[in-house]
């Protein structure tokens, strides 16, 4: 229920649309009570003394009502959907604006596909809970509340017969609602695996035809539509069988109410037009016991809804910005790294007392073999995560207590496996700077040597780019992330092995244009090979998450060590032969 008062929180919210919605409500509800009694008073009327002024006077009111009831009934469905469609706006966004304020470790955890499945699917099932919940459930509080008593007073007898089914009512619809909120939650859970697998099977397209495997995620998600059917059957059919029984025990007490109230008319204890308004009285019960299931169903949906929704909100991010926090403008780039440990999970530490000193303008390369923390040490800089021990500084400012906005202002990321929005080339260069002019995103463009590729296309800095860049070639992705950094001009600088995977021609541009980017900033270079850290000012060599030597190239070869070990297994077979080479060209001279 915890769920429910929550999403009500976020209705009340709309105080206006809500008041609007009540009024509406009450008002076709009050001029609903009133046509019973003028049909009982019409009928009585004609039949005692024929009189059909009255009758055509009676008439015109009801006609009269039947448009005022129309006007009110318009205002309540227009009001409720105003203020769930607003709800549902706000819970899409706090939800998105959540889900960017968690850190990486939350994403670590959870399911691209099943997050998608929270703010679409879990959210739409809670929109109906606030305009049906929230304002028709109303109207049920209303019709019943106002009349049972009422039945009781136009006949005691005929009340107590036609509400005596109403426990059964109860009951059964209390049994219902435990067994659909069951059935509900597995249906949201399930419909998350199958958001998962749709969102992986087009990411990832290409891997899956290329593998040949298209049949077996046909049939993986073939599986969990199905079980998500069977269950949303299984719901719907739950729902119509409890509808069903309310609707019977209802049919059943009319046919007593007749069947008594008719004896009653012939001998005279009861007027045919107090018979009609009971009758009448107890149809305006139809919609209300046929909403009772729909209640049901709607309330047991948005609370399964509403824990997976607030199960987000309520997410605890462990990266969080201190009170007293300082934004840092002007740096130097000073970064230090102090006896830091981190680990994903705290049985298997990533990285174990990790000492180093960073100089403003210094290339530092962090090598080692892949799972050995390279990437982990880069991410604690900007506060992607935090470290389990020890604390990184940038200006002998602990980054604990840096502002998360200008502590990642301060530093550019340009990753191995960039991504590229689906939108033009100047509009991912110019992604994430405020305000920029076309002549700097062209610059940032020369400067990341992707300039004249761009201008070669026939829409030029216009063209759209497909998901996540696939009409680019790696080379001219990397490219256009190095322009982007550049836009940024950010003082530090982490560069994730951009040339490892790229022909020897798109390897020199883009060591060109990170000649560029690497100007007068700090920065940080994670390599696996020896080729692209020679030239660094300091070496930081990982070995399963610990730093086994640092150093300069020269330092590191020149004492026995994990690092020569690399250096002659990568590097000194390629010179020896260039060398061999270079002395028989000499002798054949």
């Amino acid at each position: 229920m915890e769920a429910l008062r929550r999403l009500a929180r976020y209705g009340l919210q709309y105080k206006r649309y809500l008041a609007l919605a009540w009024i509406s409500l009450l008002g076709a509800n009050v001029l609903a009570l009133a046509v019973p009694w003028l049909i009982g008073d019409a009928i009585d009327s004609v039949l005692a003394d024929g009189n059909r002024g009255v009758l055509f006077f009676l008439a015109g009111i009801l006609l009269l009502l039947s448009v005022a009831r129309g006007i009110f009934s318009y205002g309540q469905t227009y009001f409720a959907e105003s203020v769930s469609s607003r709800v549902s706006f706000t819970l899409k966004n706090d939800l998105l604006a959540k889900m960017q304020g968690l850190s990486f470790g939350f994403h670590d955890r959870r399911n691209t596909g099943d997050l998608m499945s929270v703010v679409t699917y879990d959210v739409e099932s809670t929109r109906m809970f606030i305009s049906f919940g929230m304002v028709r459930s109303m109207q049920l509080a209303i019709l019943i509340g106002a009349i049972a008593p009422i039945l009781i007073v136009l006949h005691w007898e005929l009340g107590l017969i036609s509400l005596a089914g109403v426990p059964i009512t109860i009951y059964t619809t209390m049994v219902t609602g435990r067994r659909l909120r069951r059935i509900w939650s597995s249906v949201q859970a399930r419909m998350g695996e199958l958001t998962t697998v749709l969102q992986e099977n087009l990411t990832g397209m290409r891997v899956v035809k290329s593998l040949g495997a298209e049949e077996d995620q046909k049939r993986k998600f073939h599986d969990i539509s199905l079980e998500v059917s069977e269950e949303t059957f299984q719901a719907n059919k739950t729902r119509i069988v409890n509808s069903s029984f309310l609707t019977l025990v209802y049919i059943g007490a009319t046919g007593l109410v007749l069947l008594f109230g008719g004896r009653w008319v012939m001998d005279g204890s009861l007027s045919a037009g107090e018979l009609a308004t009971f009758l009448l009285f107890l149809g305006l019960l139809v919609m209300p016991v046929r909403m009772l299931g729909m209640a049901v169903n709607t309330f047991s949906r948005a609370m399964s809804s509403g824990e997976r929704i607030f199960a987000v909100l309520d997410s605890h991010s462990s990266v969080q910005e201190r009170d007293g926090a300082v934004d840092i403008r002007d740096i130097k780039g000073d970064v230090s790294f102090r006896d830091v440990s981190f680990g994903y999970n705290p049985l298997f530490p990533a990285l174990q007392h990790i000492t180093f000193e960073a100089k403003a303008g210094q290339k530092i390369a962090i090598l080692g073999a892949a799972g050995s923390g390279k990437t982990t040490i880069c991410n604690l800089i900007p506060r992607f995560y935090d470290p389990t021990e020890g604390f990184v500084e940038i200006d002998e400012i602990d980054v604990k207590d840096i502002t998360l906005n200008s502590l990642r202002d301060n530093v550019g990321m340009v990753f191995q496996d960039v991504f590229l929005f689906q939108t033009t080339i100047s509009k991912n260069i110019s992604y994430g700077v405020k305000q920029c002019t076309h002549g700097e995103v062209v610059e940032a463009a020369k400067a990341a040597q992707i300039h004249d590729f761009i201008e070669s296309l026939p829409d030029g800095y216009d063209t759209i780019v497909g998901e996540r860049g696939v009409t680019l070639s790696g080379g001219q992705r990397q490219r256009i992330a190095i322009a982007r950094t550049l836009l940024i001009n950010p003082p530090i600088l982490i560069l994730d092995d951009s040339t490892s995977s790229v022909d020897v021609e798109t390897e020199d541009l883009i060591s060109k244009a990170l000649a560029q980017v690497m100007e007068n900033r700090t920065t940080f270079i994670i390599a696996h090979r020896v080729s692209s850290v020679r030239s660094a000012d300091l070496i930081v060599v990982l070995k399963d998450g610990e730093m086994v030597s640092q150093g300069t190239h020269h330092d590191l070869i020149a004492e026995d060590g994990f690092y020569k070990d690399i250096y002659e297994l990568q590097l000194l077979p390629g010179e020896e032969v260039f060398l061999e080479a270079s002395t028989g060209e000499a002798r054949s001279d």
